[in-house]
């Protein structure tokens, strides 16, 4: 399995001198007369799948544009897609197959022009939306703020070249009451500017559930929708849309009453998530104290059907959406709907989960003792096993701590060539960080190849050294293999014997 950005575009393109791309857009549309189009904003991890999933679609043929901003974090992604390399790698064989079906249609154009929405049946909203978090200095939750002015300027520059009967989707996961108390009156205003009628548009919200890996595109096209619209008209206008992308005899479109109903859902989902891996956090301190193995207690419970959802520990929460979106429903709690209160157990939820890296760091100093002079390599860099995907990944925090006691950091991992966050190259070959200088080993993602045969038997090569597992990888084997030659530590459990 994997997913990440592909390292043929991982060099600069000089971004055009004038943001005028009007000629490449009429063209595209002369060539596809006659053929509904989409417009998908953001071609992010979500948006970039999503328009192959349109230029694909099911039932209709449409011609799919895909706009994002020209600036040197973006533009590139534009560039690349249009000299026909999709800029992002996944183990999903239709990612590949999807993405040659719109070279040879023609049907897939990547700009940075807003005069795209001119032209759009369908506008569909992939952008992001994060929340600043502030922390003291042992992760625990201080503050957060939403700022929307970066989304609303994205809605104004839709509601400025939108047609008057447009349909918009927004996928974004955004705080409930978005879609009725920004998105539409920025997008009447501007309708109204320009001398149009408010009264024929159409407005939804219908959240991703995307899941990168070897199911990419089912996970988009084959699992279950939830959806809304400001009104009934809007609500119709989304399903019959999604209708034509998602197959409903493999999974459901759920309607639900209003978007403030699929915006909260969807916080709600991950929050729940969240939730849980604090729950599960929590107790793997007890379980250290006591000197017992939390994941093995774990394992034994889920097999009670009703407790099979229980989450394992680990080295933190990671990714786009659980370390932010029970933030995102406090916030519009309090923001859109006149609150006084908060939803205190989800943000505290996150507050335990950001905790966490300080916690796997307390833990290794408390087992290992001082590391300022040893080389330390780290097996993932990744928020999640076997994907490719550095956002918000609990491991930075962790080697930003090991870094500052002077410690020399190796990093290893599959899926990674160049941690952006970290602005440094990410070794893929085992053999070239793991040697005879090693002599502490971070599990810190849990990667299928670090479970290999071939993998402990690489480690049982090296001299006697310190082995921190911060996401219970390996099983019990594995671990007393391990044993017999190195010092080794899970977190949350107590000292192996």
């Amino acid at each position: 399995m994997k997913f990440s950005i592909n390292p043929l575009t991982q060099q600069k393109y000089n971004i055009p001198e004038t943001l005028d791309d009007s000629k490449n857009i009429e063209n595209f549309i002369c060539a596809h007369e006659g053929k509904k189009v989409i417009v998908v904003q953001g071609l992010g991890f979500v948006g970039a799948v999503m328009s192959l999933v349109c230029a694909n679609a099911l039932t209709d043929e449409y011609a799919v544009i895909g706009v994002d901003l020209a600036n040197e974090n973006t533009y590139w992604k534009i560039k690349s897609i249009n000299d026909g390399i999709f800029p992002l790698t996944a183990d999903d064989p239709k990612i590949d197959k999807f993405f040659e079906n719109t070279k040879e249609n023609g049907n897939f154009l990547a700009t940075y022009d807003p005069k795209a929405f001119q032209y759009a049946d369908v506008i569909i909203v992939d952008i992001n939306l994060d929340v600043k978090k502030q922390s003291n200095e042992n992760g625990e939750l201080k503050s957060f703020d939403v700022n929307l002015s970066n989304f609303k300027v994205a809605i104004q520059s839709i509601g400025r070249n939108c047609q008057d009967n447009v349909l918009i989707l927004v996928e974004t996961t955004v705080p409930p009451g978005t879609c009725d108390q920004v998105v539409r009156p920025i997008i009447e205003e501007e309708l109204v500017k320009r001398g149009f009628s408010t009264n024929k548009y159409r407005l939804g919200h219908s959240y991703e559930r995307v899941m990168p890996g070897p199911n990419y595109i089912d996970s988009i096209r084959e699992f279950p929708r939830v959806y809304a619209g400001i009104n009934e008209a809007s609500s119709n206008a989304v399903e019959e849309f999604l209708k034509t992308i998602i197959d409903t005899s493999k999974c459901k479109l759920t309607r639900l009453e209003h978007t403030n109903a699929t915006e909260m859902a969807k916080v709600l989902e991950n929050s729940y998530r969240a939730m849980n891996i604090a729950f599960a956090v929590e107790w793997s301190r007890f379980a250290e104290e006591a000197g017992v193995d939390l994941y093995a207690m774990v394992k034994a419970i889920r097999a009670r059907p009703t407790h099979a959802n229980l989450m394992l520990p680990g080295i933190g929460v990671g990714g786009y959406c659980l370390t932010k979106d029970p933030l995102l429903a406090s916030w519009a709690r309090k923001s859109h709907f006149g609150s006084m209160s908060d939803l205190e157990m989800s943000i505290k939820g996150v507050s335990v989960n950001d905790q966490m890296p300080k916690f796997a760091f307390s833990r290794l100093k408390q087992v290992f003792g001082d590391i300022s002079d040893k080389k330390v390599v780290f097996l993932g860099v990744s928020y999640r096993g076997d994907v490719g995907d550095t956002r918000f990944s609990p491991a930075e925090p962790l080697v930003e701590m090991v870094r500052e006691t002077g410690a020399k950091v190796a990093l290893h991992d599959p899926f990674v060539s160049y941690w952006e966050e970290q602005k440094c190259n990410v070794e893929s070959d085992l053999n070239a960080v793991l040697d005879s200088t090693t002599n502490l080993i971070v599990v810190s993602a849990g990667h299928s190849q670090y479970k290999l045969e071939s993998t402990i038997e690489k480690l049982l090569e090296l001299n006697p050294a310190l082995i921190f597992d911060t996401i219970g990888l390996f099983d019990k084997e594995q671990l007393s293999i391990l044993q017999s030659k190195h010092k080794v530590s899970v977190l949350g459990r107590g000292d192996l014997k």
